[in-house]
């Protein structure tokens, strides 16, 4: 039997540049004969991130969120998988809400407040997350290495994954938008000639990450 890999689309795009890596990666474990479980945040019933309710720090809930809405299956699938995929796209310089509602319900319920054990999570499984963003590649390294450091120490080892600077609309001439800061034809050059070797990358991280 394969491995049981989740991947969560933490984007409302469909079939867009977050979409679409999501998918290369997952195509890549499936490559290594892993299993996916498929989650698009944005099409949950209704969810909230973590309410402070300090229920997973009661010994019987070690390790579980004990809230109980859209996010729920989520967390269970992820925690009984042997590997994580979760992309979302940056908004306003951070990653999307819907991933942090995630992120935080994700994390939290393993942090114990112990020095000893800081981390209560008995399956470490490994993580790949991805963003994209319509600024440079190098923009937000320092906030995705960040972000890699806490789902390392809490979740799994964990790889990262940016595509900067992407192609946000089929045709910026169709539109009566003012956009100025862009130029069409260089996001146009750049989708057409390095998206594909960031999908390629996606592929291959997927296949090694989850053999």
């Amino acid at each position: 039997m394969g491995k049981r890999i989740v991947a969560v689309n933490a984007g409302p795009r469909k079939g867009w540049n977050t979409d679409t890596l999501i998918n290369e990666a997952s195509k890549g474990a499936e490559s290594a004969g892993a299993i996916i479980e498929r989650f698009d945040l944005y099409r949950l019933e209704k969810y909230t991130g973590c309410i402070s309710c300090f229920g997973c720090k009661k010994n019987q809930n070690r390790g579980h969120c004990i809230c109980r809405d859209g996010l729920t299956p989520v967390l269970d699938a992820i925690r009984q998988s042997d590997g994580l995929i979760i992309g979302s796209p940056n908004y306003l310089s951070q990653l999307t809400a819907c991933f942090r509602a995630l992120y935080e319900r994700l994390v939290f319920q393993n942090l114990t407040y112990n020095r000893e054990t800081p981390c209560c999570n008995e399956h470490p499984i490994p993580v790949l997350l991805i963003m994209t963003s319509n600024a440079p590649d190098t923009s937000y390294v320092q906030m995705m290495e960040g972000y890699k450091q806490t789902l390392s120490r809490f979740v799994g080892p964990c790889e990262i994954l940016i595509s900067g600077d992407t192609l946000q609309l089929p045709d910026y001439s169709k539109t009566d938008w003012e956009w100025t800061l862009f130029d069409p034809e260089k996001k146009q050059e750049r989708h057409d000639t390095i998206f594909p070797q960031e999908c390629k990358k996606a592929f291959e991280l997927g296949a090694s990450l989850f053999r």
